[in-house]
């Protein structure tokens, strides 16, 4: 039954307010696929082309006569009725190779990054006619997708470019008879290796999507050993000053009911695309994975495990684990009946299975003997059952039993949430999953993600519209629950069950003030202009034993969404304009002026790398990908040993 509703082009369900009317995943595919074309512009299409034909008009030139002529004779048929056919498969021929061709005018214009380039404020002819060009063709309302296939390659730069930007990057790091040697082995590497790398890079490039992704999250994520906890795991925190409900089940009620209308958006399309001026999209590949995805542990790489839906969420409280079902006669469940379901587990005095209580603490550690364990213990019988039910979930929620949060007064308090949030008691997050949703007793709650299936701002724009959700729009009564009556009628939470043997080891920047435009407040310069160049100081300064004395290699990241499956690329951030600026902050001698122009040098240094390395002509993914190729031949190369 699954299968034939999906297949029917619409579907609708009555909500207490309404009609809930919406297409199926099909009909969004097929409407992405022809943006920025409608079906609408297809009748258009068709109409036109019948009318001017029965006008004694032929705007096919004698096509559809042909294809009339092809047509297999049948009684069904009338000579009218085979002409209205005719010209309906001329129609949609016309049709489609006007959307092929708008999507290609699409792609080439979404190539162009010269806008990037120009002073704030100020905007060239060309970039203007480029603007009016991309308006008129985006002028429909685009689904999350419908960029997809017109956004362009991340296209592979020239080995001479990347050399010379790599060698610039190094020059403050070394002196001058280190920096000598690196160039004799960058000439080397561009003379004699790096041809025959950059020839199969290129090949690469042409037949995937794009000739990084897929080899960072393999090579950079999944073939990692070392544990997901601290070393790749990040967190998201919650409102600092407000707590909307200060009921632990309450709030975790209406935050999952939350993340929840947000899934729905996500898989019908109707979360817009993150646009750049307006206009300019960005790829949201990354965010296909944030729901139902597990990441699968392996001797040698790890898997990441993607269903296409979960009917339910797996639950941690008190050592515990739930399955908590989401839905009820095909409907979401309420945020007053999600808040009962969480208040049973709360209520349930039931203790731990053996071994149940630490059961997580096997995602937090290495990645190999977790996957020998799974293999051993968790592949068959009520272990793999439940374990099941704990990949296969929507996400996972902790229901934590400490307090979290900002208490004024209280020394320490952020360091103990974030690292609460990152790492926990190691034994009640479960790290594989793609975010571990934690709601702590005061209401409080934060989130644990893993890093693999995408970066920190998709899971941004989801706990943005979480929290959004949850404080304005679903809101809570006066006593802290929230709103509505729950159904009694609800069957509770399921234990899951466990058989677990004794053998199995379960032991466990600073931003200042910006305003509207994002500039720090007073000056034209952007917070990570102010925060990378203060950071590089301390450094450089004759320092004590305990500091380095010297400046090191500073990593900024930077993404690529402006390409398909495009994610970050890396900022080299300690450039020679920058050791300047925090030379002259050290230099007695130099005058307030003086380090001002230093550091105005320094920003617009600062910018230009963001914006090279956005556009593609970054550094480090490209020499990374050189890299790969060459354990792949078994190529031996000095230089990309050293970089």
């Amino acid at each position: 039954m699954a299968e034939a509703h999906q297949a029917v082009a619409f579907q609708f369900t009555v909500t207490p307010e309404g009609l809930d009317f919406h297409l199926s995943r099909e009909a969004n595919s097929f409407l992405t696929g022809v943006y920025p074309a409608s079906p609408s512009s297809w009748m258009v299409v068709v109409l036109a082309t019948a009318g001017s034909f029965y006008c004694q008009v032929d705007p096919s030139l004698g096509i559809i006569a042909r294809i009339r002529h092809c047509l297999p004779e049948s009684q069904l048929l009338s000579p009218e009725s085979r002409t209205v056919v005719s010209a309906t498969i001329f129609s949609t021929g016309v049709w489609l190779s006007a959307v092929l061709l708008f999507r290609q005018a699409l792609k080439l214009l979404l190539s162009y990054h010269g806008w990037m380039f120009e002073p704030h404020g100020k905007m060239s002819r060309r970039t203007k006619i480029w603007v009016a060009l991309m308006k008129v063709l985006s002028v429909r309302k685009p689904l999350l997708y419908s960029f997809q296939t017109s956004l362009p390659k991340l296209p592979v730069p020239s080995v001479e470019a990347t050399i010379s930007r790599y060698l610039e990057s190094v020059r403050p790091l070394m002196d001058d008879e280190k920096y000598g040697k690196m160039e004799a082995l960058a000439k080397e590497f561009k003379e004699k290796t790096a041809p025959r790398l950059q020839k199969y890079l290129i090949l690469k490039s042409w037949w995937t999507t794009n000739y990084v992704s897929d080899w960072w999250e393999e090579y950079i994520y999944l073939r990692g050993r070392s544990p997901l906890m601290v070393n790749s795991n990040y967190y998201a925190m919650d409102f600092l000053y407000v707590t909307p409900s200060h009921i632990q089940a309450a709030r975790a009620g209406n935050v999952v009911h939350s993340i929840l209308l947000y899934r729905r958006k996500l898989d019908r399309g109707e979360i817009p695309p993150m646009m750049a001026l307006g206009i300019v999209p960005m790829c949201s590949y990354q965010s296909e994975r944030m729901f139902n995805t597990t990441r699968i542990p392996g001797k040698e790489t790890d898997t990441l495990l993607h269903l296409v839906d979960s009917k339910h969420l797996a639950v941690y409280h008190k050592g515990r684990f739930y399955k908590v079902w989401l839905y009820y006669g095909g409907q979401v469940l309420r945020p007053r009946d999600l808040e009962m379901q969480f208040q049973r587990i709360l209520d349930d005095p039931s203790p731990p299975q053996p071994g149940e209580e630490r059961l997580a603490a096997l995602t937090a550690g290495e990645r190999v003997p977790w996957a020998e364990a799974r293999a051993r213990f968790f592949s068959h019988g009520k272990n793999k059952a439940s374990l099941d039910a704990i990949e296969r979930a929507a996400f996972f929620l902790t229901l934590d039993e400490e307090e979290h949060g900002y208490f004024p007064g209280q020394e320490g308090c952020m360091d103990a949430y974030a690292k609460s949030l990152l790492h926990g008691q190691c034994y009640d997050r479960w790290f594989d999953k793609s975010f571990t949703l934690v709601v702590y007793k005061n209401g409080k709650l934060g989130a644990n993600a893993e890093h693999s299936w995408a970066d920190a701002p998709i899971i941004g724009h989801l706990w943005e519209f979480m929290l959004a959700t949850d404080k304005f729009q679903l809101g809570y009564t006066e006593g802290g629950h929230c709103l509505g009556e729950p159904d009694t009628l609800l069957a509770p939470p399921q234990r899951l069950q466990w058989d677990i043997p004794q053998e199995v080891g379960l032991t466990p920047k600073y931003h200042p003030p910006t305003d509207p435009a994002g500039r720090v407040l007073g000056s034209p310069h952007t917070p990570w202009q102010w925060g990378q160049h203060p950071l590089m100081t301390p450094h450089s300064r004759p320092a004590p034993p305990q500091d380095k004395g010297c400046f090191c290699l500073t990593y900024e990241a930077s993404m690529t969404r402006l390409f398909r499956e495009g994610r970050t690329e890396t900022v080299r951030s300690c450039t020679a304009e920058a050791t300047a600026f925090v030379r002259s902050m050290a230099d007695t001698h130099q005058t307030r002026g003086e380090r001002q122009h230093l550091f105005k040098l320094a920003a617009e240094k600062h910018q230009q790398m963001y914006r090279m390395a956005m556009t593609g002509a970054g550094i480090d993914r490209h020499l990374f990908c050189l890299y790969v190729v060459s354990r792949y031949l078994g190529v031996q190369s000095p230089f990309l040993a050293q970089v």
